[in-house]
């Protein structure tokens, strides 16, 4: 057989060591998009790995070390995190000091840290320590706990604060494993959105290992007099000595929980879903932090009544956790989808009525949410545009309620199965992975509308104001009943205890919201006397009656002093800000503002910084600076 004539002089070429041509080498392009809130140029260069070795001090309230990063340079001679209000001490590039800067300080974003680097460069390690000013850490003292023997410190990373305590490339398109070691006082527990100890060490150091990509909003540490309690192999609560029993009960239903929403969408890929129950001041109903979501003790009502929260922040284990917003424009993608899903487990778990009930108690919520932005009604789309702005002002209703309809107006327009194996589809495709809406879009036209020749006004619905014609249509027989009810107390003023004694906290709540504006004191007290609900023990009812003992002037039964003690014992910004709003809108600023003064010290920044701008607010010592 011959050899071919190419071969042969290969072959000889090889023999004879003739200069082999080089491979270029392979340029690695990034197509990370622009992202307003954060000062990171990541297609210049990235963080993807964090190693986080810190002290957390109670009596001076700081938290001090090292963060350690593994980046890709991509050939740039420098990177760029975002800091707030912390104390940068060195940066090291590889082992060596190198030189770094802070630029121009931005009330929102902080400022940039500017680090040099060369193209080889794989680590930089950052020494810092955190200042009275950080904005996601809030120190309590013991009497501001459950137990109120020990002190507690958690954190609050969303939307953009985890720049607050850690140097970091703060945008959630920019995902990054982490480990970490935190040394915290013998008789305390540390936990994090990671692999977290079960009980306490002898020594009060812990060692955390999150070994999947992560944005860094969702990097999250707590510390306190904590336990835990399992409740399946891959469930369970931590929460103080005084808390531990009513949560266990409260959460037990939190497998099931997991396993209904893996039969809708695919594996839980986090491992274990727990819960800590975090004291009164935390800001938000819960916290999708992975692995550990942090959650507010006033879902705790005796009854499971208000665990949809508990079913909200498992869906963001999907939605939001997995497949994430790239930017805060973006939000309704974690929001919208979060809501739907939720509403999907809930329904799996008790039932298409329940279910509804919660839909319509969101759809009232969108409504709202409507007349508040009424002046504003660019604010009401979907798609944002939060350059310049807090991206806190986006986390609406809008993102969560109008989201959600979309999606389920979608699913009743294309059928629940073909959604359901488009959603699956999705979260599988995109797994630790950001979705800005118009990749979402694109996704949608090719995966689910075009494949199925349906036409459907997407950008209508995102893009533009306001909702659109075809929307889902919500109803329930149970909210009818009590519309009846409420309508005949209304007219006669008597009114049958008889008639609630089966109703559920959603029935309760869509009552009491739905008082006409004529409604007078006489019937106020008619049906405080009948109800007791200046006294509820439910955290959700108690917010509605409470606004509405102010919209109609009522102050029976020392309504006044209570809702002061909701005020200055609950931090929750949406139960806090319902009630201001309240005051405000009824012209009662001087009790409102005597109120806050008491109160604030209790609040985390995040409501903080939503009560001031509310009621005008400027705390004495901010005004001398």
């Amino acid at each position: 057989m011959k050899t071919p004539k190419i071969l042969f002089y290969l072959i000889l070429c090889i023999m004879s060591g003739c200069a082999q041509p080089k491979e270029k080498e392979e340029v690695v392009v990034y197509s990370y998009v622009e992202e307003p809130h954060s000062y990171a140029r990541p297609n210049n260069a990235f963080i993807n790995h964090l190693n986080l070795d810190i002290s957390v001090d109670f009596d001076n309230e700081i938290i001090k070390g090292k963060a350690t990063y593994d980046i890709v340079t991509n050939n740039s001679t420098q990177i760029i995190l975002d800091s707030k209000h912390l104390d940068i001490e060195s940066v090291m590039a590889d082992g060596k000091e190198t030189e770094f800067s802070l630029g121009a300080n931005d009330k929102i974003l902080g400022q940039p840290l500017t680090i040099t680097i060369t193209k080889d460069t794989k680590k930089i390690e950052i020494t810092y320590k955190t200042t009275k000013d950080t904005e996601a850490l809030q120190w309590l003292k013991p009497e501001q706990t459950a137990d109120k023997t020990k002190p507690f410190l958690f954190t609050q990373g969303q939307a953009i604060l985890t720049r607050t305590w850690i140097p970091i490339q703060d945008s959630p398109q920019i995902r990054l494993t982490y480990e970490a070691n935190v040394q915290v006082p013998k008789d305390l527990m540390a936990v994090m959105s990671a692999e977290n100890p079960k009980e306490k060490t002898e020594n009060g150091l812990y060692h955390f290992r999150m070994k999947q990509a992560i944005p860094a909003y969702l990097i999250a540490l707590a510390v306190g007099d904590l336990s835990y309690k399992a409740i399946s192999e891959r469930t369970g609560v931590y929460a103080e000595k005084s808390m531990h029993n009513k949560a266990f009960d409260e959460f037990s239903d939190m497998e099931k929980m997991v396993s209904a929403a893996e039969s809708l969408y695919g594996d839980y890929v986090w491992e274990q879903f727990d819960v800590i129950v975090l004291p009164p001041s935390f800001p938000f109903g819960g916290m999708e932090n992975p692995r550990l979501t942090f959650a507010t003790p006033t879902v705790i009502a005796g009854d499971k009544s208000l665990t949809s929260l508990i079913a909200h922040e498992l869906a963001h284990s999907w939605s939001g956790n997995l497949v994430t917003n790239s930017t805060w424009n973006d939000f309704w993608i974690n929001e919208g989808f979060t809501v739907y899903f939720e509403m999907r487990i809930m329904e799996a778990l008790y039932g298409k009525e329940y279910a509804d009930m919660l839909a319509l108690i969101s759809r009232q919520d969108l409504d709202d949410e409507l007349t508040n932005l009424k002046d504003t009604p660019n604010a009401t789309k979907l798609k944002l545009n939060l350059k310049g702005k807090n991206p806190d002002d986006g986390m609406n209703s809008i993102a969560y309620d109008k989201g959600y309809l979309f999606l389920r107006t979608l699913e009743e327009t294309v059928g629940r199965d073909q959604f359901d194996a488009f959603l699956k589809q999705y979260f599988k495709e995109h797994a630790f992975s950001t979705m800005t809406t118009e990749k979402f879009v694109t996704y949608l036209n090719t995966n689910l509308l075009e494949k199925n020749k349906i036409s459907f006004n997407t950008d209508e619905w995102i893009n533009q104001p306001g909702i659109p014609q075809n929307q889902a249509v919500i109803t329930s027989e149970k909210f009818k009943n009590v519309d009846h009810i409420l309508q005949e107390f209304i007219v006669e003023s008597k009114f049958d205890k008889e008639v609630t004694k089966d109703w559920t906290p959603q029935e309760w709540v869509h009552f009491i919201r739905n008082f006409p504006a004529t409604m007078t004191v006489e019937q106020m007290k008619t049906l405080d006397d009948i109800l007791n609900l200046t006294n509820s023990s439910n955290s959700y009812i108690q917010m509605v009656w409470y606004e509405q003992a102010l919209n109609h002037d009522y102050h029976g039964k020392n309504v006044d002093a209570k809702i002061e003690e909701f005020l200055t014992s609950v931090g929750r910004r949406w139960y806090v800000e319902t009630i201001f709003k309240a005051f405000k809108r009824n012209n009662k600023m001087e009790d409102a503002l005597k109120i806050y003064e008491k109160s604030r010290p209790n609040y985390h920044s995040v409501t903080v910084k939503t009560i001031d701008d509310l009621l005008g607010f400027e705390p004495e010592e901010e005004v001398i600076k």
